[in-house]
């Protein structure tokens, strides 16, 4: 699970882009979360991951993109 972090963590801006987009960021970016909290052991990001995955594709996305565009990767919830 570590190799899942670090590859999403090591892609290219332009393809966390496009994972950040309105129907693939719930997926993409809510697994990552998911992940990323079991690898840790931060059940709130388990919590943040599930959240995303569920309402990621609403509005969620747009906050994905914004802090992409910022610090080119994502920081909030993760």
């Amino acid at each position: 699970m570590k190799g899942f972090v670090k590859w999403f963590d090591d892609c290219p801006t332009w393809l966390k882009i496009i994972f950040a987009l309105p129907v693939l960021d719930s997926f993409f970016w809510g697994i990552y979360r998911i992940v990323k909290g079991c690898v840790t052991g931060k059940f709130v990001l388990i919590i943040a991951g599930v959240f995303w995955f569920v309402l990621g594709w609403a509005i969620l996305w747009i906050i994905d993109i914004i802090s992409i565009a910022i610090s080119k990767n994502v920081k909030v919830l993760a």
